[in-house]
C-alpha cells in the first residue's frame, strides 16, 4: 500500500512539473521551494529569477511556495526529489538543516540553499550553499540614500535615518551596516537607528517599526524585511525609503528612492547547466557585480537628488576597480576603537566560535571565506533599538 501510494505521489508531482514548466517537455526537472508566496519581495526575487532560469535553458520546473522553516521543508524536498527533480534549491535561511536532511537521503540528487553556512564543512557532495556580495549593492542604494539626505540636511531635516531589519542575524547586520557605509560616504555626520521585526515577512509589524523611526526623527527610512510595510509607512508620512529585492515604486510612488537585489537567475543556471553536464560545482557559491548577481533597479528620478546616478556610477566604477572596498576599517570604528583584527564566526557550530581572521589589506573580508555574510559588529553611529530578535 505504502509503495502505491508513492507511486502516486510521484505521478502527481511529475504532473505538477510539466504544469509549471511552461511546456518546456524536458526531462530535465528542478523544484523550487520558497519561504512565502509572490507577496513577499523576497520570495518574488526568487520566483522571477527560477522562472527566467529554466524558461532560458529549457528545463520542466516546480515552485512549492510558503513552505516553512521545519520538517515541511524536507517533506517537499522528498517530494521534489522522488518526482525526478536532478536538482532542488530553497531560499530562506531556516530551510537549511532540513535540505541537508534530504540531501542524506537522496545523494544522486543535488540540493541547494540560498543563504546558509554549513556546506562548505558538512562535507556532502550533493549540498550547495549560495549568496552575493550584496553588500555592494546595499552600499551603492547607500550612496543614492546619502545624497537625498544631503538634500534632505540642507533643507532643515536631521543627519538621522532609520533601518527595519527583520532578525539580528548576521546577514542583517552586514546589510544594514554596508547602507550605512555608503549614505555616510556622502554625509560624514549622519547617524542611524535601527529596529527589528522578529519576522521575515510581517506588514504590520514592518510599517509599525517604520513609524516607530520615523517618529524618532528619522529623515530616511531603508529595511531588511519581506513587506511593503515600511514603503507604505513612508509615503502615507512623506519620508523617503530605500526598498530591498526589488522597486516599490508602485505603493511608493512619491518617496520610494532605489533598491538593491540579488539577482539568483547566473546562480541557477550555474547549478543547472552544471549538473546536466555532470561537472562539479562549488560547496559554497558567492555572486558578485561582475557576474550581474549584485544589482540595482532603476533610479527613481522624481525623488531622488540631482546627481545621484553620477554618484552610484562613480562608487560602482571603483568597487568593480578594487579601489574601493564597503569595510574599509578607516571608514568606522567599534566602540571608539579602530578595527585592526577580527575573527569571525565563519564555521558554524552549536558554540557560535569565531574562528577564522576576516581583517587584513585594511578591510573586513565579507562573503569571502563563506558566501553568507559574516560581519556581525555594531559599528559607531548605529544605535540599535531592540536586539530581541
Amino acid at each position: 500500500m505504502k509503495k502505491i501510494l508513492a507511486m502516486v505521489l510521484a505521478l502527481v508531482m511529475a504532473l505538477a512539473l510539466v504544469a509549471c514548466g511552461g511546456g518546456n517537455k524536458s526531462d530535465f526537472k528542478v523544484g523550487f521551494i520558497t519561504l512565502h508566496d509572490e507577496n513577499s519581495t523576497y520570495d518574488l526575487n526568487f520566483i522571477n529569477a527560477a522562472k527566467a532560469a529554466c524558461e532560458k535553458l529549457g528545463v520542466d520546473y516546480v515552485i512549492k511556495t510558503n513552505i516553512g522553516e521545519d520538517q515541511s521543508c524536507y517533506e517537499t524536498a522528498c517530494d521534489m526529489a522522488d518526482a525526478g527533480c536532478k536538482v532542488v534549491f530553497a531560499d530562506s535561511f531556516g530551510h537549511e538543516p532540513y535540505m541537508i536532511e534530504a540531501a542524506k537521503k537522496y545523494p544522486d540528487v543535488q540540493f541547494c540553499h540560498s543563504t546558509g553556512t554549513r556546506a562548505h564543512t558538512e562535507g556532502l557532495a550533493n549540498y550547495h550553499n549560495a549568496f552575493a556580495s550584496i553588500y555592494e549593492g546595499r552600499y551603492l542604494a547607500g550612496v543614492a540614500a546619502g545624497m537625498k539626505l544631503q538634500q534632505l540636511v540642507a533643507e532643515g531635516k536631521p543627519a538621522k535615518i532609520g533601518y527595519v531589519g527583520a532578525f539580528t542575524y548576521a546577514e542583517v547586520v552586514s546589510g544594514y551596516t554596508s547602507f550605512f557605509l555608503g549614505v555616510r560616504s556622502i554625509v560624514p555626520e549622519v547617524t542611524m537607528d535601527v529596529t527589528f521585526t522578529g519576522s521575515w515577512y510581517n506588514e504590520a509589524a514592518e510599517k509599525e517599526a517604520a513609524n516607530k523611526l520615523i517618529q524618532g526623527g528619522c529623515s530616511l527610512i531603508s529595511q531588511h524585511a519581506d513587506s511593503f510595510g515600511a514603503p507604505t509607512a513612508c509615503e502615507t508620512a512623506g519620508v523617503p525609503d530605500v526598498s530591498y529585492n526589488g522597486s516599490t515604486k508602485d505603493v511608493a510612488p512619491n518617496t520610494y528612492i532605489i533598491s538593491s537585489r540579488i539577482n539568483w537567475e547566473p546562480y541557477y543556471e550555474y547549478v543547472i547547466k552544471a549538473v546536466q553536464k555532470g561537472e562539479k560545482m562549488d560547496p559554497d557559491w558567492t555572486g558578485t557585480i561582475a557576474t550581474g548577481s549584485v544589482e540595482l533597479t532603476e533610479l527613481n528620478t522624481d525623488v531622488a537628488a540631482p546627481g545621484t546616478q553620477e554618484a552610484i556610477d562613480k562608487a560602482m566604477a571603483e568597487l568593480k576597480a578594487g579601489t574601493l572596498h564597503v569595510f574599509d576599517t578607516s571608514k568606522f570604528t567599534v566602540e571608539g576603537k579602530a578595527l585592526d583584527s577580527y575573527k569571525a564566526d565563519v564555521d558554524s557550530d552549536e558554540a557560535y566560535e569565531h574562528e577564522t581572521e576576516v581583517v587584513s589589506d585594511g578591510y573586513f573580508h565579507e562573503s569571502e571565506f563563506r558566501s553568507a555574510p559574516y560581519f556581525d559588529l555594531t559599528i559607531d553611529g548605529i544605535t540599535l533599538l531592540d536586539t530581541a530578535f
